[in-house]
């Protein structure tokens, strides 16, 4: 017999929707095209909460979640439908989240995302970041990119998430997929073993913490090509971000490591569209340069978006000419281009009255 919370889940593949909110004291509620819904008026209880999570953890990770208030894991309802899951504790009791995992890796080509962005999966060393906030779609981009690599070329790639997301056969290449923490301790472990491996690549699927950004950038200096992940918005505050990490009497040095080692930065938004239900993706892409060193190694990543903006013709492009060019073909709203945009002066003529109003009176 299905596990009850198969119901829920078959809901959120037939709505087309993204992510399965339950919460003790709240009704279930489902992430469509960005919004949230509830799917019924029912309240969930303790015991619904209980009935709902169990069955599909395991044992010994349920325990841990019971002890720790905290758990997160992949669950496979059918060939068709894998699930990212997260387990906490809240003010009201049990509360989860679960995100759809596409059991199909989409090409660059499918996501319609910049054709250059290739050019990252053909590099042989250095550190690649693909950025933007929760739920931007950046490992669904990352995991095209792996899928290009694994096609075209013949690597051994390894992978270290928290949990594993999609599941890649290995092609060309061999693929190794650790997972955090029942194959490796953490995603800095994962990396460090990384460089007995004889990997070409290892792609770190979270880099949140000192230790993992510092080993990062000294596999990437060592010969290997290192992608991973942070939650900017931006090259500039990707970079920042990096260097920030490190404390004050390292930033010198972690510059001038990232000056050397870093390849390029895809960061990532999701907007809604306008001219029928969904989102799209828009990217900001930076290729290292000379030029794009220098103002790591200076600390003058203010500099970045002239480097971009003037990088065009190397394929660099910036976040809100991205914005501006689905803003001129229809794609999404001026309320939207306005609300993702970094400079906000260059979309504010295009908002009507009574939001630009409210703009004006908000100062920006």
């Amino acid at each position: 017999m299905d596990p009850k919370i198969h119901t829920y889940f078959k809901e959120l593949v037939e709505r087309g929707g993204s992510d399965l909110h339950l919460s003790e004291g709240q009704p279930p509620k489902i992430r469509v095209h960005g919004d949230i819904k509830p799917v019924s008026e029912h309240i969930l209880t303790h015991e619904d909460m209980v009935e709902l999570m169990q069955p599909i953890c395991d044992p010994k990770l349920w325990e841990s979640y019971e002890e720790c208030g905290d758990a997160d894991f992949a669950y496979e309802m059918d060939s068709n439908s894998r699930f990212r899951c997260n387990y906490m504790k809240q003010q009201r009791g049990y509360c989860c989240v679960f995100r759809i995992i596409p059991t199909k890796i989409l090409t660059l080509e499918e996501l319609n995302v910049p054709e250059q962005i290739k050019r990252f999966g053909e590099m042989r060393s250095g550190l690649v970041l693909v950025t933007g906030p929760t739920g931007s779609g950046k490992s669904t981009t990352l995991a095209a990119l792996i899928d290009y690599i694994n096609t075209n070329f013949s690597r051994h790639i390894i992978t270290v998430e928290e949990p594993i997301e999609f599941v890649h056969p290995s092609k060309k290449s061999i693929i190794t997929q650790r997972e955090v923490p029942s194959n490796c301790a953490s995603f800095a472990d994962g990396l460090r073993a990384s460089l007995r491996e004889d990997a070409d690549i290892v792609l770190v699927g979270e880099m949140r913490d000192l230790e993992t950004i510092a080993l990062a950038l000294t596999a990437a200096e060592t010969g290997l090509l290192v992608f991973g992940t942070l939650h900017t918005n931006n090259a500039r505050k990707t970079v920042d971000r990096i260097i920030d990490v490190f404390p004050a009497e390292q930033q010198a040095q972690a510059r001038t490591m990232l000056a050397g080692s870093l390849r390029g930065v895809v960061a990532q938004l999701l907007m809604k569209r306008c001219d029928k239900p969904g989102r799209v993706a828009v990217n900001e892409i930076l290729f290292a340069t000379p030029a794009v060193g220098a103002i790591i190694r200076e600390g003058a990543t203010q500099k970045l978006a002239d480097v971009i903006v003037g990088g065009k013709g190397l394929g660099m492009q910036f976040m809100d000419d991205a914005i501006w060019q689905k803003l001129q073909q229809g794609i999404v709203s001026p309320q939207e281009a306005y609300m993702k945009a970094i400079d906000k002066a260059r979309f504010k003529n295009f908002l009507p009255p009574d939001d630009a109003a409210l703009a004006n009176a908000g100062g920006a």
